[in-house]
């Protein structure tokens, strides 16, 4: 009985060890990070009057970009050293983004059923947008 034992014992040990482990080394991150900025003269008021928008060209997010990776963006309002994530809202105005191929669009709606234009930003703002690559299966 014991040489059965060890003798399993060894062929379980020579079969686990023959096992291949396959490292896979990707070459560099699969996502770029863009920075963009929006002067308060960019920002539009829309016919209606509800939508402060303003509107940023880039031809990296092209047609693949748009249907198979994640585009997330974040905004710095005043330039200043911290960045929201999309959509967010902050007294009383909802930021929000639309992406298109080639274009970003940034949003800014009032939440307030009282005053229903939105404010509309006196300073600079720094706008981060994160491609992250992915593939559609």
């Amino acid at each position: 009985m014991k040489k059965l034992n060890l003798l399993f014992i060894c062929i379980a040990t020579l079969g686990l060890a023959s096992c291949k482990k396959d490292t896979i080394v990707q070459n560099g991150a699969n996502n770029i990070t863009l920075i963009k900025y929006i002067e308060p003269s960019a920002w539009q008021l829309s016919q209606d009057g509800l939508t402060y928008y303003a509107v940023l060209n880039d031809t990296r997010i092209d047609t693949r970009t748009f249907e198979d990776d994640a585009i997330l963006t974040y905004i710095s309002r005043g330039d200043n050293n911290s960045y929201e994530q999309l959509p967010f809202v902050y007294n009383v105005d909802a930021y929000s983004y639309v992406i298109k191929p080639g274009s970003i669009e940034i949003d800014i709606q009032s939440s307030d059923n009282q005053d229903t234009q939105p404010i509309k930003p006196t300073t600079r703002t720094r706008v981060k947008i994160v491609l992250i690559e992915s593939f559609q299966d």
